[in-house]
């Protein structure tokens, strides 16, 4: 990672005040201020997180949460790819897990998302559950869930990956 993205982002912790902009984001993002998986629903606006900024703009935005040794991450979007942001938004979550004494990250991702696969294996995580059909599952709460993904991927399962603290 360059250091001049380094030296030209911040990271800090989501505060209230943030949370319209979560909102926004989330359902700008993710097609819903919802986000449902593996039978579940997250309502990132509520969650903690971090946002990366980059002059005084939100550059990226990540949301977890926490269980008993556990942190899952509901949600992280950079908005402009291959710059750094997604990579030190993990960095801020692996510190915040370890802080609080999780042993592990988790999240879930899907089938089609190659790009996703590809960005966690390489800082560490690994595939550690398929879900076949946890997407159609989904769908059914949240009707705006595509069929087809990335690639004209036909969207199906959920991937779940885990990175040990």
């Amino acid at each position: 990672m360059s250091d001049v993205y380094q030296r030209d982002v911040a990271i800090r912790p989501i505060v209230e005040s943030d949370r319209p902009t979560v909102e926004w984001l989330t359902t700008q993002l993710w097609g819903a201020a919802e986000v449902v998986v593996h039978d579940g629903v997250f309502y990132p606006a509520m969650l903690p997180g971090f946002i990366a900024e980059r002059d005084g703009r939100i550059a990226g935005l990540v949301t977890f949460e926490v269980r008993p040794g556990v942190l899952e991450i509901a949600t992280i979007n950079a908005l402009n790819l291959y710059q750094g942001i997604g990579s030190m938004l993990i960095k801020a979550v692996r510190a915040e897990a370890k802080r609080l004494g999780c042993h592990q990250l988790t999240l879930t991702t899907t089938n089609d998302n190659m790009g996703a696969l590809r960005f966690y294996q390489r800082r560490g995580f690994r595939i550690s559950a398929i879900r076949p059909g946890a997407v159609d599952r989904s769908r059914q709460r949240k009707p705006e869930i595509p069929r087809t993904g990335d690639f004209g991927i036909p969207l199906h399962d959920e991937i779940d990956l885990t990175c040990q603290i």
